[in-house]
């Protein structure tokens, strides 16, 4: 049987064909392939506008949640701000309800200006640079036809995006390797401006052209980057790097965050200038028309082009490798290196890369420092990562960053878990027998034990215990969580639970209801199901029993499996009540309908109109808690202790379920980073002024209200243009008053003297958001009227809680 086909998720678009540069190393004029000579400079409107439907055709087929896209060249500035502004709409025309899209500009700066920024921050287009690192490195390649150096007019394009206004756009630096360049120096040089992210790529190659080699060495490229990975290991990794991330990635067996590297299929194609697919720019180095697949975007569809024998032989992991990189110990990591570099005339591409030496002493080099390097606790969190807590302070972070702050928060549970096992009465035959399984399951089955640790209601019954105030939950509570990680093993395990009012409580998965005076029931799982034993009497219980809620028994807790996301409806657990508005109850099988049907709107408008706060979303938010409201009114809430969830309250319309979730999620985010870092100093009792209340508020409240009224104002922002009538009217009123109130607490924040530095500088990033909104035209009704409400509301206030 044929394997599927993964779908194309990368799509690099080239919006122009020519470059202001004459960079010696570039692959696209510098090497064996021609094929630039012949195509238009700049792209023709009619191809981006085939090119966009062709996207969406091939992200509606495969159900894409988020497409990303690099505008690219040549040096793409120099098809001006009109015909990027033509590209980025043509793109969110034709994606709008089908995907979200990740919309990326690589260029090498020399023409970034303020102009260009401002439409980029319009448009939401991420800016990454080229810059090869200090003054003299940069300019052994990167120079002007006439020879003149690039380097002071990049240096000013970078510090254009680290202006706060521009800050939140700066994607990250790449830098290409040539080891006749001091590497500690180029490294110093790049960290030194400050980016989100570097990159540092080896130069094209193939056997018939192999790198420079200088003085015979067999590894020089791998001596190099190890000169940088130790420089940037002993600074404690302040910016991520991607391929020293990806080597890590690959060791502990996850997936690579760039094609050079690991085993993942290619899922990248290029549109050139004329329309033409081609398979990626890196093929131009091996030679003429190694990229060329024959189709284009007015005659073909993106399944068509993977179908290609070029990208069919990219899709199939190890298999397509040479007999001797499939026999290679660190082919995992490896992966073969870049596909280009493969390339010997006769051979093709079956054969390891013409930096497998390098690519080998790397992978080993850096697997052995992690194996002797001592155990960190910021090697798990997102201190790690200066660039995750830049862009969570501009409101956002995407997957990987709040994959970090997950599975931080993972590591968080899981000491809170043997913090209380070591308070466990070990004399008590269920707890030992408990501790034991979770124990053993850690070992031998640790990804059904992390799914039972990560459930957003273990932390408050833990913190309740370590704290004394529920020690008689200790025994009932280690044994559900080791029969809900038994169950999710299938391994056979038998746990005795306690029941809690003839209820059996398995934490993330479901409750079931006994109708039994029995104390204690037990689990047992099986591959179809598991059965409980209480009083005598066993009843069976099947994985897919009591979705529909027609078995009373069985109370399994629904899943919403969404595009890109699966949300549980928390709706089971008796320990979820830590929020400040009460639960409801086990949602009716028309009212789990209606959650379902709400939240596949919500999250349709979420990836279609915040493609920003999407990826985060996926990646962090696990459960939604059903609230209920006392007097109907919407409401909604998150609990500083239950990462991973939000409570609300079905509001009336999904478009108010999605401000709910991005509004709500935001303080979830926020309270990950405040586990790990300080960003104000807790023993400060002072009380400040917050827009939007009418009562003064301690610093903590006041900047989880601003972190969180960020979404709010962004999701206004978006709304005024995407609604219809009075509820565009609405919404650009809503978006006024947000924006001014949002603008004020950050003010008050950063001269409020009760932050740390690193708190300035993530109210700063806020501060950054905000400021990026302020030139945003909206009515003058709609102004006036929230500068008028801002003015009351102080003076209000002022009277009511300044002291005369």
């Amino acid at each position: 049987m044929d394997r599927p086909l993964p779908a194309l998720t990368q799509f690099v678009l080239k919006v122009h064909s020519r470059c202001d540069l004459a960079c010696d190393h570039c692959y696209v004029y510098e090497h064996a392939d021609t094929s630039w000579r012949g195509r238009p400079k700049a792209v023709p409107e009619a191809v981006l506008e085939q090119a966009a439907d062709r996207i969406a055709e091939h992200a509606r087929a495969h159900r894409l949640p988020t497409v990303h896209v690099v505008l690219h060249g040549g040096e793409p500035l120099l098809a001006g701000p009109g015909r990027l502004r033509k590209a980025a709409e043509e793109l969110r025309r034709a994606l709008r309800g089908v995907s979200a899209l990740d919309l990326r500009i690589h260029t090498n700066g020399v023409l970034l200006n303020e102009q260009f920024c401002d439409l980029f921050v319009e448009l939401g287009i991420k800016v990454g640079v080229s810059l090869d690192g200090d003054k003299a490195s940069n300019d052994r390649h990167r120079r002007y036809a006439d020879g003149r150096s690039s380097h002071p007019q990049v240096l000013r394009a970078v510090a254009l995006l680290n202006q706060p206004r521009y800050r939140h756009l700066f994607a990250g630096l790449l830098c290409t390797i040539d080891v006749e360049n001091d590497p500690v120096a180029v490294y110093d040089a790049l960290v030194a401006l400050d980016p989100p992210r570097l990159d540092f790529l080896l130069p094209h190659a193939t056997w018939d052209a192999p790198p420079p080699r200088p003085d015979g060495s067999a590894t020089p490229y791998a001596d190099w980057l190890d000169a940088v990975y130790r420089r940037w290991d002993d600074a404690g990794r302040p910016v991520p790097v991607r391929i020293f991330d990806s080597v890590l990635r690959t060791l502990r067996g996850e997936s690579s965050l760039t094609e050079s590297l690991g085993l993942a299929p290619a899922d990248l194609v290029v549109i050139e200038t004329d329309g033409t697919f081609e398979q990626a720019d890196s093929l131009k180095t091996a030679y003429d028309g190694a990229p060329v697949t024959g189709m284009d975007v007015f005659a073909h569809s993106l399944d068509e082009v993977l179908r290609h024998p070029g990208m069919l032989a990219r899709q199939q992991g190890a298999e397509q490798l040479s007999q001797e990189c499939r026999a290679c110990p660190v082919v995992e990591s490896c992966g073969g290196g870049l596909y280009a570099h493969r390339y010997r005339s006769g051979s093709g591409f079956d054969n390891p890369s013409v930096f497998c030496p390098d690519l080998m002493e790397l992978v080993m080099n850096i697997r052995d420092r992690e194996a002797s390097a001592p155990v960190r606790p910021a090697d798990t969190g997102l201190s790690v990562h200066t660039g995750d807590l830049e862009a969570l302070a501009g409101g956002f972070g995407g997957e990987e960053t709040v994959g970090r702050l997950a599975a931080a928060q993972l590591e968080f549970n899981g000491d809170l878990l043997a913090a209380v096992l070591e308070h466990a009465p070990r004399e008590d035959r269920i707890a030992a027998q408990a501790g034991e399984l979770l124990i053993e399951l850690d070992a031998a089955a640790p990804d059904a034990l992390d799914a039972v640790v990560a459930h957003p209601y273990l932390r408050p019954w833990a913190l309740r215990i370590l704290e004394g105030s529920a020690p008689a939950t200790v025994v009932g509570g280690l044994a559900e969580l080791a029969a809900a990680a038994a169950l999710r093993a299938r391994r056979g395990d038998s746990v005795v639970v306690p029941l809690r009012e003839g209820m059996l409580r398995l934490p993330g998965l479901g409750s079931v209801s006994l109708t039994t005076c029995a104390d204690h029931a037990e689990v047992t799982a099986g591959a179809e199901g598991f059965s409980v034993r209480a009083a005598g009497r066993e009843l069976w219980i099947g994985w897919d029993e009591g979705v529909d809620g027609l078995t009373p028994h069985w109370q399994p807790v629904r899943l919403v499996e969404l595009p890109g996301w699966t949300v549980a409806l928390e709706d089971t657990d008796p320990l979820r009540d830590s929020h400040q508005w009460p639960v409801a109850p086990r949602l009716s099988p028309g009212e789990a309908k209606m959650w379902a049907e709400d939240l596949t709107e919500a999250w349709s408008l979420i990836r279609r109109e915040l493609p920003l706060y999407a990826p985060g979303v996926a990646a962090g938010l696990r459960a939604i808690t059903p609230l209920h409201s006392p007097d109907g009114s919407d409401v909604s809430a998150a609990s500083r202790e239950a990462f991973g969830a939000v409570g609300a309250a079905r509001p009336d319309s999904p478009d108010l379920l999605a401000l709910l979730i991005v509004h709500e999620f935001q303080h979830v985010k926020l309270g990950a980073v405040l586990d790990s870092h300080d960003l104000y100093d807790p023993a400060d009792t002072r009380t400040f002024y917050a827009p939007w209340r009418d009562d003064p508020r301690p610093l903590a409240g006041l900047i989880q209200g601003t972190y969180a009224h960020i979404a709010v104002t962004d999701f206004w922002r978006v709304r005024r243009h995407t609604a219809q009538g009075e509820a565009a009217r609405t919404a650009e009123a809503q978006f006024a008053r947000w924006r001014q109130q949002t603008s004020e607490a950050v003010e008050v924040l950063a001269t409020s003297g009760v932050l740390t530095p690193l708190g300035e500088r993530f109210v700063a990033g806020m501060a950054s958001t905000a400021q990026g909104w302020s030139a945003e035209p909206v009515s003058a009704d709609a102004l006036s009227e929230a500068r008028r409400a801002a003015e009351s509301h102080r003076a209000d206030w002022q009277a009511r809680n300044v002291t005369p």
